[in-house]
């Protein structure tokens, strides 16, 4: 297989990797909306009828709702991350194949934490497979800015931080995993994972400068 001078292969075309990405993400999002359970007949009789079913299924509504705001986040950074790479390199076309695993399987979570949201064991099944896509996210990010080939507008400092923003979602997550053993409530605490991509993804680049000046 050919390299070119920086040792990479040649052929790594982000655009195709990028297309496959888009077709993974828009299938999990509508596995979202299929998951949610439909009324039945009875269901269906009159307005109170329905209104009382789609009451009881608040909870799959919400989780929907979740779900889509979290593929919809790694869309949009992915899509940004493919146009400012020229080149992709193998180790980060290698960790597409977690991050997209976990995109795939993101709507079985929902399913299950939308059908049982006070059940212990489906919130933490959502919150792990959340962490986890977003620390493999991060971890694509960061490959990319340190191995692949980026484009002449593209500052690799500023996708380690996109990466540190996606390690702090993560880390709310992983946390939220844990506390759920608590109290199965603790998912209200997902709602807050923007502000954890704004402020802790600022002190994890922070602590990450400090360890490099040192």
């Amino acid at each position: 297989m050919h390299h070119d001078a920086t040792g990479q292969s040649a052929g790594l075309s982000p655009q195709r990797i990028g297309a496959f990405a888009d077709a993974v993400l828009a299938i999990a999002i509508t596995l979202l909306a299929v998951e949610i359970k439909r009324p039945q007949d009875e269901d269906l009789i009159d307005a109170g009828a329905l209104a009382a079913f789609l009451w009881h299924e608040r909870a799959s509504f919400v989780a929907f709702l979740l779900a889509f705001c979290l593929l919809w986040a790694v869309w949009r950074r992915h899509h940004t991350l493919i146009e400012g790479v020229a080149l992709l390199d193998r180790r980060t076309l290698a960790w597409h194949a977690p991050l997209l695993l976990l995109v795939a399987i993101l709507p079985y979570s929902t399913a299950v934490f939308g059908h049982a949201p006070d059940n212990k064991l489906a919130v933490c099944l959502f919150a792990v497979t959340s962490a986890l896509l977003f620390a493999s996210e991060g971890v694509v990010r960061d490959l990319a800015a340190r191995r692949s080939t980026l484009a002449e507008h593209i500052v690799a400092a500023d996708l380690r931080t996109s990466a540190d923003a996606s390690s702090a979602v993560a880390a709310l997550f992983f946390a939220t995993a844990a506390l759920a053993w608590v109290t199965p409530y603790v998912w209200y605490a997902w709602f807050l994972a923007p502000l954890s991509a704004a402020f802790g993804g600022r002190l994890i680049d922070r602590v990450r400068g400090a360890i490099s000046a040192n």
